[in-house]
């Protein structure tokens, strides 16, 4: 069986949806909305699927994937969710936590599943970053996401549009909710905050520092672990991977018993992957890869981070 899978926005991120869905492996495109007909309609076409109004869409639809920009988010995913069809919401779940909270509740209460488009959970990079360990704990972890500035996705902060991303990674690996935030950022090239420095303090004594801009001159994606017996260095972009670790295969010079491992990955196409993990949980019943609460974690600590950057900036 093939999920009809439905696009409700057709912008930059919701073309690259409609035309994964049109050649998914479980999923058969049922059509596009977007607020502007002219764009659903080149986007449909391009794709080989009707453009349609919202509701004759989620009528015609397994489930449906919501890609429009924030501020619709709330709006038509419980318009799906209360037809009864499964949702993919693309990140941020909601502009607000109680829109998210409001979501998320309305799938629970449907019986319906509800996942969040945190694209990176389901990338080659992080399956390797999840999938090594230096040994011991981690208690210090340093994330770089930078961009060159780009008239797309303005409507929300880069806290909202870049750093959730690495926030959503490291409460994946740490496992809990930080006990504290404090940020500064700073508006650049545009309306909103444009460059953000966050720290996250963890129950757990571990501390996260993790910079976003979208306002730089090249892309940088970096992330370091640091634990109680090594340490994790990642460069998503040249996709290496370094661990620091007791008896690594490359013996370090005035360091006994500690070497270094080199690894690297082979990338994939993370958005066909992050669909299959829908379909499969909506045809199989499978456990929801990145479900509401993960979704309601990311983006309360990103309001959190934005709200402090906010106060920042003046």
């Amino acid at each position: 069986m093939r999920l009809a899978l439905g696009i409700l926005g057709a912008g930059h991120f919701g073309r690259f949806h409609a035309l994964k869905a049109a050649g998914g492996a479980r999923t058969r495109l049922a059509g596009v909305h977007d607020a502007d007909p002219a764009r659903a309609a080149q986007v449909a076409a391009e794709a080989g699927a009707p453009a349609m109004e919202a509701d004759a869409l989620i009528a015609a639809s397994d489930a449906l994937v919501v890609a429009a920009p924030t501020a619709a988010h709330h709006a038509l995913a419980l318009r799906a969710i209360s037809a009864g069809k499964p949702v993919l919401v693309e990140k941020p779940l909601a502009g607000t936590l109680a829109e998210a909270e409001e979501i998320v509740a309305a799938a629970a209460a449907r019986g319906v599943p509800l996942q969040v488009g945190h694209i990176e959970r389901f990338s080659a990079a992080f399956a390797a970053v999840a999938g090594v360990r230096t040994g011991g704990r981690a208690w210090h972890y340093h994330a770089v996401r930078m961009a060159p500035f780009r008239p797309r996705s303005l409507d929300v902060s880069v806290v909202l549009d870049l750093m959730i991303h690495d926030i959503d990674l490291i409460l994946a690996l740490e496992g809990s909710e930080p006990a504290a935030v404090s940020a500064a950022g700073r508006r650049i090239a545009s309306g909103r905050l444009d460059q953000v420095v966050a720290r996250l303090d963890f129950p757990s004594g571990a501390r996260a520092e993790i910079a976003a801009s979208r306002a730089s001159a090249a892309l940088e994606r970096r992330l370091r672990v640091l634990t109680e017996e090594g340490e994790m260095a990642v460069d998503f972009l040249a996709r290496s991977l370094t661990l620091l670790r007791k008896d690594g295969d490359e013996a370090l010079p005035g360091m006994p018993g500690f070497g270094l491992d080199r690894l690297a990955w082979t990338d994939h196409d993370s958005l066909a992957a992050e669909q299959a993990a829908f379909a499969d949980a909506v045809l199989d019943g499978t456990p929801v890869v990145v479900d509401g609460a993960a979704g309601l974690r990311a983006l309360k600590v990103a309001l959190a981070v934005e709200a402090a950057a906010e106060a920042s900036a003046g």
